[in-house]
């Protein structure tokens, strides 16, 4: 995946990467967000009728093997589980649909974004960097939230800790434009939901747990078993907000089956696999492309950056 050639979109990217750096610390061959992770191995199986949504090659296909990256937020490598500062918890889902060619899902436990453009991000970022307790009030960040109302949405949302990653629902962030056989395209947003339904803890039983609990637990239940989760994808309806990860669509929109992963067992290698891995939030297949919301090539440029600098490591 080549850089773009944006010097702009270059830099706001790299800007961002510096910002993580003085948020969280630098620490090599780590991700500047959601640097603690674990890798399982399955395989996804598309819905009966997922054809008439995209005609993607792991529609096509009758199985795609898939990598699932699940994490924790920060870009701090060894944080506790149980630190409230963990989420939203993340998800990168790699569906490896031919010899070196992918496509990727990305996305994290809390619905939404709290920036509409990079730019703002990186606002966001550093307010939370030159703020805390011994700033007077109001703070760089308490004026960005209330100039802000989408950011204040997003970090007043409740954001309770799963019992497992495998009983926590995620969301992809942006849309994307799903195109089938007949060329008639629908905007979606991704939503991968647990088979095995979705728990969360109370902050008192959180507490309680050890620093490592969910990605012990993590090991411990696919080592007993299969972990399955539905991929289905919320579908917008005209007049619908498509290019803004700040707007909510109404939840009686409709959710098309996607189709469904299976994961068997933990990836071979890794901490080596997941040093050199980088998602993709571009799907970059036929049948699936990106909606014209800014935040995706700003996070594709972001992702490779670090990504490339994480393998130099």
């Amino acid at each position: 995946m080549p850089l773009p050639t944006d010097e702009r979109l270059l830099k706001l990217a790299d800007d961002l990467l510096k910002q993580f750096d003085t948020i969280f610390g630098l620490h090599p061959g780590f991700r500047p967000a959601h640097a603690k992770g674990a890798l399982l191995d399955g395989t996804f199986t598309p819905a009966p009728g997922a054809d008439s949504l995209t005609r993607a090659p792991h529609i096509k296909n009758p199985s795609t093997p898939v990598t699932v990256r699940f994490s924790d937020s920060t870009g701090i490598p060894v944080i506790p589980d149980n630190d409230p500062n963990a989420n939203p918890r993340g998800i990168g889902i790699r569906f490896h649909v031919g010899e070196r060619v992918h496509t990727d899902i990305i996305g994290h436990s809390t619905d939404g974004f709290p920036t509409h453009t990079g730019a703002e991000f990186l606002e966001f970022l550093r307010a939370v960097a030159s703020s805390g307790a011994s700033k007077a009030s109001p703070s760089p960040i308490e004026v960005f939230l209330g100039s802000h109302p989408a950011a204040l949405a997003f970090v007043k949302a409740p954001k309770p800790a799963p019992s497992s990653f495998a009983r926590e629902s995620y969301f992809g962030v942006t849309a994307m434009r799903f195109t089938n056989k007949d060329g008639v395209s629908r905007f979606g947003r991704y939503r991968i939901v647990p088979e095995a339904g979705i728990d969360h803890l109370s902050d008192a039983d959180v507490a309680g747990k050890s620093k490592d609990f969910l990605f012990d637990e993590l090991t411990a239940r696919v080592s007993s078993g299969p972990i399955a989760f539905r991929v289905v994808v919320q579908l917008a309806q005209d007049g619908d907000v498509v290019d803004d990860a700040t707007v909510h669509w109404p939840e009686e929109r409709t959710l098309a089956d996607f189709g469904r992963i299976v994961l068997t067992g933990p990836t071979a290698d890794s901490a080596a696999v997941q040093k050199r891995m980088i998602f993709d939030p571009i799907p970059r297949v036929d049948g699936i492309d990106p909606s014209d919301d800014p935040l995706l090539e700003l996070r594709a440029a972001l992702y490779l950056l670090s990504g490339r600098r994480r393998r130099a490591a």
